[in-house]
């Protein structure tokens, strides 16, 4: 299977976060995907969630990295978004309260993403999410393991699994 893989350096600036979501839909309409279909627009958003949180908490700068593979045009593949900072203090899943402007993007990525986890690294940590597209109707679970529970993958922390997101994945590819 063919991977492909583009990176991009973010700096500390919070406007580096809307630089961020240009680069990542760019990169999918290279890759085939329209700019308004709901998987493009669900990766955009999980582009600007891990962004922010790079950008917001740890002051420093981060690398975008998305990861292609499959042929993700003809209905079939994978996207893996990762961030990586030099940081050390692994991500904080909050709850927010009603109120509170902040404090969602964790929760947000664990809703919309297919896995996500993040791992430590010399200089830091890299946060991951991806995102399976394929053939299957939406709501059906290919793997028929309802959602794999939390737990440690290959020396990654998986923090999240879900089981289908309504609207990312559509008929026939």
């Amino acid at each position: 299977m063919r991977m492909r893989q583009m990176q991009l350096e973010v700096g500390t600036d919070p406007r580096e976060v809307g630089r961020a979501r240009g680069w990542a839909r760019s990169r999918l309409a290279r890759s085939g995907l329209a700019a308004d279909e709901p998987l493009v627009e669900t990766l955009v958003l999980l582009v600007s969630e891990l962004v922010t949180n790079a950008v917001v908490h740890t002051g420093r700068p981060a690398r975008l990295r998305m990861l292609l593979s499959g042929r993700l045009a003809a209905g079939r593949g994978t996207v893996r978004i990762e961030v990586a900072d030099t940081c050390a203090c692994p991500p904080l899943r909050r709850r927010a309260g009603d109120d509170d402007t902040g404090g969602r993007g964790l929760e947000l990525v664990g809703a919309l993403a297919d896995r996500w986890g993040w791992r430590p690294e010399d200089t830091g940590k890299r946060i991951w999410c991806e995102l399976d597209r394929d053939a299957a109707a939406p709501g059906t679970d290919p793997a028929g393991d309802g959602g794999a529970p939390a737990g440690t993958v290959s020396g990654e922390t998986v923090l999240a699994r879900t089981r289908s997101r309504p609207g990312v994945r559509t008929p026939g590819g």
